[in-house]
């Protein structure tokens, strides 16, 4: 799929990003076969529990042009555009800078073979030093636009050294390379000793590793000012859930008022007996109540839109776009005719009861024109996948065999298989459709592989 990306981000979480054109709108579905063996449902998984708890959505400006040295570097200088457009222009080159970063970083580190990951990651070193040199070039003379300038220089700075020292720990093991690591070794200590110098962090922060961690993460909010779009949030049925409550809450306190009456009619004076049949009535009210709005209340929204997110300008507060999401357990009914193809492209073996998730995120772009030098802006959804593997049975198996008259045994880790089929329309109505096989035990995900692919009107 060349318009959307689906990628792991952290051990058990993955991301879809896809690009959105100025007037652009675009639909993405998901839908998640999850076998009855891990133990996931609408009872003690909610679909509004799994959407707050581990589903974030994020838009932000993007350039696909990562490595161009000026792709924001002539408009980081007060002497290029208005003095207000510093902090923006700093932001959008910093924001690019890091996005590079982690790209780069992940692919290198995919490369096994030394002689394949070495050249990689100096030809990144090389870069990377140059963007920092470029960022360093000009340091603005007001105190104001200098402390926008060492947030993103003392966070770029820390990011470059943690991510090549993170690269070191992973590098493959040779020692024909001492002249490379050496190099990358060497940009570590001078990036952690420009820091020094500038005294961008104080001693008492440096020595405390949470302390400079959270730091460092609040100056990566801060150069997301302008870049990353607000959102708002809203959630669509809160009035509609209470209607559907109050509604039958009155059919069923309007039959309860019918036994009670009736019941007094019976009883012309106050008995046990009596006082002992309004309290049955009154405990089966409140057994009945819940459990009836919940089912009519699942009925009642199946195929709604559950919540709109407004996305905007941090600066102008201008509006961007807006995300209309869908989220619910479905049957295989409900299944479109071309997912359910993809589902039924599996082996036999593979092909188990499982409960279907399905996640539907519509985006309309408002904005008829973006920043100059940004052609689209990016929609990127992750997905925690935990809540999916906290009923997963833990530690290992044992795997026995005969070797001569010997046995053996090994340890093996239990893995489980997520199926899920991936479908992206755009507004051409050109929709393009992926099955994936996610392998992951409880602490994280092995693999994703793309089986399939087809693409249809």
């Amino acid at each position: 799929m060349d318009k959307i990306k689906l990628t792991q981000d952290e051990n058990l979480s993955i991301n879809v990003s896809y690009p959105l054109l100025p007037s652009d709108k675009q639909r993405l579905d998901l839908y998640f076969s999850l076998p009855d063996e891990m133990g996931i449902n609408s009872k003690n998984l909610t679909e509004e529990h799994y959407f707050h708890s581990s589903i974030q959505s994020q838009s932000a400006y993007y350039s696909d042009q990562l490595h161009l040295p000026l792709v924001r570097s002539r408009f980081i200088s007060q002497k290029k555009g208005e003095q207000s457009d510093y902090r923006l222009n700093l932001n959008l080159f910093s924001y690019q800078i890091r996005i590079a970063l982690n790209v780069d970083m992940k692919q290198t580190l995919k490369l096994k073979k030394s002689e394949e990951f070495y050249p990689r990651a100096i030809e990144l070193a090389e870069q990377i030093s140059g963007l920092l040199k470029k960022l360093r070039r000009y340091t603005p003379p007001d105190k104001k636009l200098k402390a926008y300038f060492e947030n993103a220089d003392n966070y770029l700075s820390w990011q470059v050294e943690q991510s090549f020292l993170k690269l070191l720990s992973r590098a493959p093991k040779s020692s024909d390379y001492a002249s490379e690591q050496n190099f990358l070794v060497e940009l570590c200590r001078r990036e952690n000793k420009y820091r020094t110098v500038s005294q961008y962090n104080s001693e008492v922060t440096l020595a405390d590793p949470n302390r400079i961690t959270n730091k460092m993460r609040l100056l990566q909010r801060l150069i997301e000012y302008g870049v990353v779009f607000n959102k708002d949030f809203k959630n669509l049925n809160t009035n509609l859930n209470r209607m559907v409550k109050g509604m039958v809450t009155a059919v069923i306190m309007s039959f309860v008022m019918m036994l009670v009456l009736n019941a007094r009619t019976n009883f012309t004076e106050v008995t046990i007996a009596l006082v002992g049949m309004l309290g049955i009535i009154y405990g089966l009210r409140e057994i009945f109540k819940d459990d009836l709005t919940r089912m009519i209340w699942r009925r009642i929204q199946k195929g709604l839109p559950k919540w709109r997110i407004i996305y905007s300008h941090s600066v102008n507060k201008t509006r961007v776009s807006s995300q209309t999401i869908w989220l619910e357990y479905i049957r295989n009914n409900d299944l479109p005719p071309q997912v359910d193809k993809q589902f039924q492209a599996r082996r036999q073996q593979n092909k188990q009861s499982a409960q279907l998730l399905h996640f539907r995120s519509d985006v309309k772009v408002t904005a008829k024109n973006f920043l100059p030098g940004y052609e689209t802006i990016q929609q990127r959804i992750n997905f925690n996948l935990t809540p999916f593997v906290r009923f997963l049975r833990k530690g290992e198996g044992r795997l026995y065999s005969l070797d001569g008259n010997k046995i053996s045994k090994q340890s093996v880790e239990r893995r489980y298989q997520i199926n899920m089929v991936l479908t992206h329309t755009d507004k051409n109505q050109q929709t393009q459709i992926q099955r994936f096989k996610i392998t992951l035990n409880r602490s994280n995900i092995i693999n994703i592989e793309a089986l399939e692919s087809t693409e249809a009107n």
